[in-house]
């Protein structure tokens, strides 16, 4: 009974860690619609090479830095409760390479190849899994120490905090050093529209992330007897009422609409395993109207270009889920209860001041250094024909 216990947790992990795979061809084709069409090549090798570096610095690193689990022993080591920890170590890199993954949306269009690849190497090698190790495997007593204040310990039970409001407040300080596309906000006052290069790549990307966000949230339990239904409900909701929000708020706008269910999706990971459906409607409903606003606000008030929006999606409706646990999640608002707000506050703040920290130290120092951005006239032409030396469709293809 335990070697079948140990095979059907080692699967069950393994078909979430495939599920969360298939989310970064998500992040591909949703970058990929919204750049314009001489970007496109480039959002798609940017995601695939982002995965593959993260897979071998989080396996030689990042695994350790937060878990404190070492794979340089023996294959009959590793191969021990069915190859469990193995597996384990999949299913979380998945989490970790969605870090860049987020970051690559925001500097897209203008942002070199290699110093990105860097950037990538340092955010999942160290900073993302110490704010994890905290977090999920109660390093340094920071979850004591919470809870000896607040009574309860930081609760974020999928990542609304650790992933999603980490990569976006990274993003932040990576899109500002950067500064804007060329031309988007001209010295007249006047801003160029830099429309969507193909709404229904934008929309299929949006629904490979939706569909693969199952595996992201409720196979975070890590072991079938763990696995909980009312987290799969609550994520519906939360779906559906980011929608909903952002096609009121947006009105009707496809590119808000499709990230509306992103939006909810993000801010429900954290109380996913403890809200009511009705609290996690709400939840979604919130995140996706901050979303609307917030894009908004910061590309056409504040002009930050953060091409898909990355800071309000994951960075505000992260730090919205984080602290939306302590509320919805409580039993005077009809969830599980064994949660705190105190402690969802504090254990947000600290996720948000680490990733700026983080965020402006690897860009900073890149900018100092190699340099973040393409060339006036590389970015003119497009990072497709400047880093890959092909287009999307090359013409003497396209005209046969």
């Amino acid at each position: 009974m335990e070697a079948l216990k140990q095979g059907a947790d080692a699967l069950f992990i393994l078909l979430g860690g495939i599920m969360v795979l298939a989310m970064h061809a998500g992040f591909a084709f949703l970058e990929l619609g919204t750049v314009r069409r001489k970007n496109q090549v480039n959002a798609l090798v940017k995601i695939l090479v982002d995965f593959s570096v993260s897979t071998v610095v989080y396996f030689m690193v990042g695994y350790g830095v937060a878990y404190g689990t070492s794979f340089f022993v023996g294959a009959e080591v590793l191969a021990a409760k069915n190859g469990y920890e193995l597996v384990k170590f999949f299913f979380l890199l998945t989490f970790a390479a969605a870090i860049p993954a987020i970051i690559s949306g925001g500097i897209a269009e203008r942002a070199r190849f290699w110093p990105q690849l860097i950037a990538t190497a340092v955010i999942v090698g160290f900073i993302y899994p110490f704010f994890e190790g905290i977090v999920w495997n109660r390093h340094f007593g920071v979850q004591a120490w919470i809870k000896t204040l607040t009574g309860e310990e930081f609760h974020d039970f999928a990542g609304s905090v650790v992933v999603h409001a980490v990569g976006g407040w990274i993003a932040l300080p990576a899109v500002v050093l950067l500064g804007a596309r060329s031309n988007r906000y001209r010295k007249d006052g006047a801003i160029s529209a830099h429309p969507p290069s193909s709404i229904p790549f934008l929309a299929l990307g949006a629904w490979i992330l939706t569909v693969g966000w199952f595996g992201f949230n409720v196979m975070s339990a890590q072991t079938l007897d763990k696995i909980s239904g009312l987290v799969a409900v609550n994520s519906l909701m939360a779906m559906v009422g980011g929608t909903l929000a952002a096609l009121v708020a947006g009105k009707n706008d496809p590119g808000f609409v499709h990230n509306g269910p992103l939006a909810g999706l993000v801010a429900v990971c954290a109380g996913s395993d403890l809200m009511h459906p009705l609290g996690a409607l709400v939840v979604g409903a919130a995140a996706g109207t901050i979303f609307v606003v917030m894009f908004t606000l910061t590309q056409n008030k504040w002009k930050i270009d953060d091409v898909l929006g990355v800071w309000p999606l994951h960075g505000l409706c992260g730090t919205l889920g984080g602290m939306a646990a302590g509320i919805f999640g409580s039993k005077a608002m009809g969830g599980l209860g064994g949660v705190s707000f105190g402690a969802q506050l504090i254990g947000t703040a600290m996720g948000v001041a680490w990733a700026v920290l983080g965020g402006l130290l690897v860009y900073g120092v890149l900018k100092a250094t190699t340099g973040l951005r393409l060339s006036q006239e590389e970015e003119y032409d497009g990072a497709d024909l400047s880093i890959h030396k092909i287009s999307a469709s090359p013409e003497r293809e396209a005209n046969w």
